[in-house]
């Protein structure tokens, strides 16, 4: 994953970089895979999970590793695509060894991930995907397959240096389903970045028809790690896999089969996440940045960041609690999940603004979650500001008004609806709200007094 803009460094030394990337089409934004080529599981163990896991709607996307110690876009900047510009005075190697040379100032000796579960949990969220490692390499479990991991620099001194297992057992505890990120591609090892060869954008250096054993290497140590993270920390439900241009398509087999396999031997019913790779791995998929047009028939998940950037900076441009909760809305409406991007800071900790935010999003959840929560799609989701979702039972109809930030509330909302309509209430309260029907157009009274926001009506 990446960031539209490569955010600039926390301290005034590293200003002078001025890293700005802009991603272009599918430069870092992983593109939403081909519906027509979405394949539903056959083990029934996965199905459940997966039905279980679209009822959650609401989950959280943590990324957090060296990219956060100067505040920039993780990863992205040791690429050297022609999207990425970069400041002239470091060769592209010296800012390589820079780079990875993080590992030596990420310290994060006020890391609670306590702290992380609790906000997300404020915020109403169900589930948690947590980086393990992003392409740069840099591993946040105590890997056995390389030393450049948290366990091994700065924080190895600590007992919470096997950061994986302190994050999920945190969420964990508070019944969150568990997912991990990993990364296909590992910019750092030297069987996927070979130092003998230059770099090439994103992909190995080395050409892989020439050196195949090296390519094994690869795919023997990407086993290996995912083997790791599989069998020795829990439960795991989802195994959300980025980097998708590392793929058979592209010349890159990484014997999805017989990872996949491996994975699920370990964890029975894992929902296996092989983003924009069409085919029997990608149990849903994952639109960055984006929502879908219309409704999709199929799993699904909206990946947007809370602020403009993944992980975290020290500027950032936050997204407002109603933003997210009308972002939410509209998601589930059309039959998806949420996943909101949230980045710890370095020392260890989810900010005071972003708490705030979160706090604000479950606020709202708390009162109109009924709307949101186990949910299915209805045929006329979308009129006007209105949102609608119904209950599976079909007994009730929730229509949900997503009034944009400054947008002063009306004093009623109308929508075209084919169904007779006994009785509305508005879902925060209970009160019940006048309406009248008129040639199939309903048009529902708000209660005098409410201030401006999103509000959840009941139809029954």
């Amino acid at each position: 994953m990446t960031n539209r803009i490569i955010a600039l460094p926390l301290l005034a030394w590293l200003l002078a970089l001025s890293l700005v990337a802009q991603a272009q089409d599918d430069n870092g934004v992983h593109q939403q895979s081909d519906a027509d080529a979405y394949q539903w599981p056959t083990d029934a163990l996965v199905l459940d999970k997966l039905q279980h896991w679209q009822d959650l709607k609401f989950g959280v996307l943590l990324h957090w590793g060296i990219y956060s110690v100067p505040g920039i876009v993780e990863s992205w900047s040791i690429c050297n695509e022609d999207w990425i510009k970069r400041d002239t005075t470091r060769t592209f190697e010296q800012y390589k060894q820079w780079y990875f040379g993080l590992a030596d100032e990420f310290n994060p000796t006020r890391f609670d991930p306590g702290q992380w579960a609790e906000a997300m949990q404020q915020a109403g969220m169900k589930y948690m995907i947590f980086t393990t490692k992003h392409h740069d390499g840099f591993c946040m479990w105590d890997t056995r397959q390389t030393d450049y991991s948290v366990a091994r620099h700065a924080f190895a001194g600590d007992q919470r240096r096997d950061v994986l297992r302190h994050v999920l057992d945190a969420f964990r505890s508070r019944q969150f389903m568990i997912g991990t990120y990993f990364s296909k591609p590992d910019w750092h090892s030297q069987f996927y970045w070979w130092d003998v060869y230059p770099n090439r954008g994103r992909n190995t250096t080395y050409p892989i028809s020439k050196h195949p054993w090296r390519w094994e290497r690869f795919c023997q140590f990407t086993h290996r790690q995912v083997e790791e993270i599989m069998s020795g920390y829990g439960t795991v439900d989802i195994l959300w896999l980025d980097g998708g241009w590392v793929c058979t398509e592209n010349g890159q087999d990484i014997h999805m089969d017989r990872l996949v396999a491996m994975a699920r031997s370990h964890q029975p019913g894992l929902i296996v996440v092989d983003r924009t790779i069409r085919g029997s791995y990608e149990n849903y998929q994952t639109p960055e940045r984006t929502i879908p047009e219309a409704q999709l028939a199929y799993p699904w998940e909206s990946c947007i960041p809370l602020s403009d950037d993944w992980g975290w900076v020290p500027r950032p441009r936050w997204k407002s609690p109603r933003q997210v909760v009308n972002t939410l809305v509209e998601v589930v409406a059309k039959g998806g999940n949420l996943v909101l991007g949230v980045g710890p800071t370095p020392e260890g900790l989810i900010q005071p603004e972003a708490v705030e935010r979160l706090r604000a999003i479950g606020q709202w959840l708390r009162v109109n979650g009924e709307a949101i929560y186990g949910t299915t799609i209805t045929p006329h989701y979308h009129e006007g500001n209105l949102w609608f979702t119904a209950s599976k039972d079909g007994r009730r109809l929730y229509a949900i008004l997503a009034l944009p930030d400054g947008e002063p509330l009306p004093a009623s909302v109308q929508w075209t609806e084919s169904r007779p309509v006994r009785r509305v209430r508005l879902l925060a309260t209970g009160q019940k709200l006048r309406h009248t029907i008129d040639g199939g157009r309903i048009t529902v009274s708000l209660p005098h007094g409410l201030q401006p926001g999103s509000y959840a009506l009941v139809i029954e």
